[in-house]
Formats: C-alpha cells, sequence, structure tokens
C-alpha cells in the first residue's frame, strides 16, 4: 500500500476519533510519536495525515503547543435536524450509484481490502470502524472524490448526531449476522464487477436497516404508551379499594 493511500486511511481513523468524543473539540491531540506507535505508521505518515486534517478544519496546529482539535459549531448544529432515517434513504440512493460505478472500476488491491474489513467485522474487531472503511473505500473505487467526500460527510453525521448514534446503536448491535451477509453480497457484486447486482445489494442493506429503524421506532413507542398506562393506573385504579372492602 503506498504511503498516500495509508496517510489517508490514518486521516479517516483520527477523524472517527474525533466524530466519537475520543478527542474532543479544543482538546490536544496525543504527541505525533504516540499516534505513530497507536496507529502503527511512521512519524512521517502521522505529519502528513494532520497536514491532512489542518486543510479539511478538523485540527489547528499551534507551533511551540501542539495539534489541537476545531469544535465544528455550524455542522454540530446542522445535523442534529437530520434523522436517521433521512440518513438512511441518502445513503441508500447515494452509494447505491456508488456502488454500481465502482464495480466497473474496482481494483484487485481495493477487493483485497475489502476483504480485510469483512474478516475485522466477521471477528469483532474495530466494528464501526471497519464498517466505515468498507464503504469508503467502495467510495474511492469510483474514482470520483466528490463521492468520496460524500460518503465522509455521511459517516460523520452517523458518528455525530446523538439521535442517530442512538437509533443506529439499537438495530446495529443485534444484527451482526444479517450486516455481515448484506456486506459480503455487496463484495461479491464488486468482485464480479456486476454494477446491476452491487446497487442492488447495497439498496438491500440499507433497506434492512431503515425496515429495522421503523420496527426499533415502533417498539419503543408501544413502552412508551405501556409506561403512561402504569402510571395511570398507578393513580386511578380501584384496586385497592376492592381488596380492601373484600376483607
Amino acid at each position: 500500500m503506498g504511503n498516500r493511500r495509508l496517510f489517508w486511511r490514518i486521516v479517516d481513523k483520527i477523524e472517527s476519533l474525533i466524530n466519537q468524543g475520543e478527542f474532543s473539540a479544543g482538546s490536544r491531540l496525543p504527541p505525533e510519536r504516540e499516534l505513530a506507535e497507536m496507529f502503527d505508521v511512521s512519524r512521517p505518515t502521522i505529519r502528513e495525515a494532520i497536514i491532512a486534517l489542518e486543510v479539511r478544519g478538523r485540527v489547528e496546529v499551534k507551533t511551540g503547543s501542539g495539534v489541537y482539535v476545531v469544535e465544528q459549531k455550524n455542522a454540530s448544529i446542522k445535523s442534529k435536524e437530520i434523522s436517521a432515517f433521512e440518513l438512511t434513504q441518502a445513503r441508500a440512493l447515494i452509494e447505491g450509484e456508488i456502488a454500481a460505478l465502482a464495480a466497473q472500476s474496482i481494483t484487485e488491491e481495493e477487493l483485497e481490502q475489502l476483504n480485510k474489513t469483512l474478516i475485522a467485522m466477521e471477528k469483532g474487531l474495530y466494528v464501526e470502524q471497519a464498517d466505515r472503511e468498507f464503504h469508503e473505500i467502495i467510495a474511492r473505487a469510483t474514482r470520483n472524490k466528490a463521492l468520496e467526500f460524500a460518503v465522509s460527510n455521511l459517516w460523520d453525521l452517523r458518528l455525530t448526531n446523538p439521535q442517530i448514534v442512538a437509533d443506529y446503536g439499537s438495530v446495529c448491535k443485534n444484527n451482526n449476522e444479517c450486516v455481515m451477509d448484506e456486506h459480503t453480497a455487496i463484495y461479491t457484486a464488486l468482485k464480479s464487477h456486476d454494477a446491476n447486482a452491487a446497487r442492488t445489494a447495497m439498496h438491500k442493506h440499507f433497506n434492512r436497516l431503515i425496515n429495522a429503524l421503523f420496527d426499533a421506532v415502533e417498539s419503543r413507542a408501544l413502552e412508551e404508551i405501556k409506561r403512561k398506562n402504569d402510571e395511570k393506573r398507578g393513580l386511578y385504579s380501584l384496586d385497592g379499594l376492592v381488596n380492601k372492602s373484600a376483607h
């Protein structure tokens, strides 16, 4: 793997940690040496990643002090207005076409990278990170930087909007077998360079996810109704009077 590809992977990993709150806004990133050890790469690779993060506006380099995480105020406010349903629909529409386009140009090296993410997901190793990398590899395979940017931003939203994090968390944690089957189907279609099959497999993946979100919302609504009914029962039930008079 070339150094350029490697440092972009480190950029994605550091951004993911920032979005998850591991490196909070205003905090200083660990020293270059520690980051190199953390990601098992060279210090020059870390330097390139920091430069890219600074260009993206995610960090600020303060000479003699260190590298600090920049607060994303406007993006954070706007992202709170987007629901998990809107995000999932957007991902299905965009990533379905991305998969179809990638099927025509994906390389053996990229297919091998996809397979490694599948192995990581199957073993339960950094599943969320592996999942993101799976989708971003496919986006890179389109050779279209605007599509890469779109997928990266959609993942940032997926990991920073508190309600979306909660909604996805409620449906993703117990469906690893489904997730594996769906990602494997996408991989198989891409390996066969079948654009229609890749698009369909991606759509099926998100269709299952959005239906699971509907089920989760319905379940929470029913639980809330039951809770309110239990409260009313406690306030107005005549069971106590009936039982008392029976004695």
